[in-house]
């Protein structure tokens, strides 16, 4: 082998992995444009706080049952046919949305939006199709790095369209459903399909999506630790961000503005590591490596996170903060709060005791669990990919998709629940220690020859 070719298997085709970035960065604007939107629309329907509780599960319910459904299709079909049916899918969801006047609507709408939120799986696929063992875990962090970037640009769109509309929520849905369907255009011009005929569907015997077939991807060796694995993580590192807002308030007094700071911040961390520090350190040192690593910072993180001193930051008013709750029950805009975290009765810290201590302390934990998190999702799919056949991989990774946004589904309603009755440090402390756990079982569990990325035996999907 030439070292022209040994290079061009250790490197990233950015001009195949672009359209891809750009498609799934583009719809991923569309839905963080109404994550912070969406229970004040259900609150201005009379909806109370289960309702919307209720509704802020309905998107990632629907990307459970729907994402394996939506992988196994494009391994049958290929991936531009699914990605462009998912997404015109999205854009009606979010013109329902728009269109809606009753509760009962918004839910239609997020029903359809989350059965198509389930082509992350596809897109996932699309760049397994389009990377080699050594550069996908590269690849699939960009995934992960569009993720991150979405969620710091999103919000900030949301509040530029209220306030250029007069706070009309349906033009926010509109403006989601406008990038929905440059997404969609994008996806028919700019997207080549990267699954050629012969390899479609050959091997595949198994249905689109079975509770049996989930459990049997379970029973499996290694596969089944790891997608374990990646549902485990996501519930600790999807609950800090869910109560991260309420633990921030609760413990260092910071209001709206000062979390929606922090998210840009953990926004950024992601993008910086998915976006282009993981394909080195994946090069360097392996898969294996990254997932032990990426689950000790994660338990550090969580568990300083936990131990925040109770400390309000120097600029903390009890006062203001008292009369921005008061004021706006349900009108919090931070980025990944959901609304079963917001009926929990919080104190706030005294404001004679103010400091740097606790602020710095808790930034430096965030960054710490920032990093760990977004070190993991993509190291745990690409060595996911290395274990089953080419031709399943749409498959396999729909299942992933789906524990994923089980993982979503529950993080908050556990999470919310430990806050609630035991304190704000009881969610971050138990997540620390879980994760403390896997990283020791993942020590002995994961084979050594996942290291430095050598292939390995690939058993066929039950």
């Amino acid at each position: 082998m030439t070292t022209a070719s040994v290079s061009s298997t250790e490197r990233l085709d950015f001009k195949r992995i672009l359209p891809i970035f750009v498609i799934v960065f583009v719809d991923l604007l569309a839905l963080t444009i109404i994550i912070p939107l969406l229970p004040l629309y259900a609150a201005s329907y009379g909806a109370n706080p289960f309702t919307i509780g209720l509704l802020g599960a309905t998107y990632p319910v629907m990307q459970f049952l729907a994402a394996p459904l939506l992988g196994r299709l494009s391994d049958r079909i290929g991936r531009k046919p699914v990605l462009i049916a998912s997404l015109l899918g999205s854009v009606i969801g979010f013109v329902v949305m728009g269109l809606a006047r009753s509760v009962e609507v918004l839910f239609l709408a997020r029903f359809i939006d989350g059965i198509s939120g389930a082509n992350i799986s596809t897109a996932q696929a699309a760049i397994a199709d389009n990377t080699s063992e050594k550069t996908r875990t590269q690849g699939l962090g960009l995934i992960g790095a569009a993720f991150g970037i979405g969620f710091t640009i999103g919000p900030v769109l949301a509040f530029v369209t209220l306030a250029l509309s007069g706070n009309n929520y349906s033009m926010v849905a509109f403006v989601a459903a406008v990038f929905a369907a440059f997404a969609l255009l994008l996806t028919v011009v700019w997207f080549q399909e990267s699954l050629p005929p012969e390899r479609r569907g050959a091997g595949v015997r198994a249905p689109a999506f079975t509770l049996a077939a989930m459990f049997a991807a379970l029973r499996r060796p290694t596969v089944g630790f790891l997608l374990a694995l990646i549902f485990a993580q996501q519930m600790v590192f999807g609950g800090f961000e869910q109560l991260l807002s309420l633990f921030t308030l609760n413990r260092l007094g910071l209001d709206a503005r000062g979390n929606s700071v922090l998210f840009v911040i953990i926004g950024l961390v992601v993008v910086v590591v998915q976006g282009g520090l993981i394909g080195q350190l994946s090069r360097r040192f392996g898969e294996r490596w990254l997932i032990v690593t990426g689950l000790a910072a994660l338990a550090l993180g969580m568990v300083l996170l936990a131990i925040t001193p109770a400390q309000a930051a120097p600029w903390y008013s009890r006062e203001g903060v008292a009369i921005q709750l008061a004021g706006e029950q349900f009108g919090r805009t931070l980025p990944g709060e959901t609304p079963p975290t917001r009926q929990l009765s919080l104190s706030l810290p005294d404001e004679a005791n103010r400091g740097w201590l606790g602020i710095t302390w808790g930034l430096l934990a965030m960054l710490i669990a920032s990093v760990g998190g977004a070190v993991l999702s993509p190291a745990i799919n690409s060595t996911i990919t290395r274990q089953v056949a080419s031709n399943e991989t749409g498959g396999i990774l729909g299942i992933s998709a789906s524990f994923v946004s089980a993982a979503n589904a529950l993080a908050p309603v556990v999470g919310g629940a430990l806050f609630n009755w035991f304190g704000s440090t009881a969610p971050f402390l138990v997540a620390g220690i879980v994760t403390a756990v896997l990283w020791a079982m993942s020590n002995r569990m994961l084979p050594r020859t996942l290291q430095h990325g050598e292939p390995s035996t690939k058993p066929k999907l039950a």
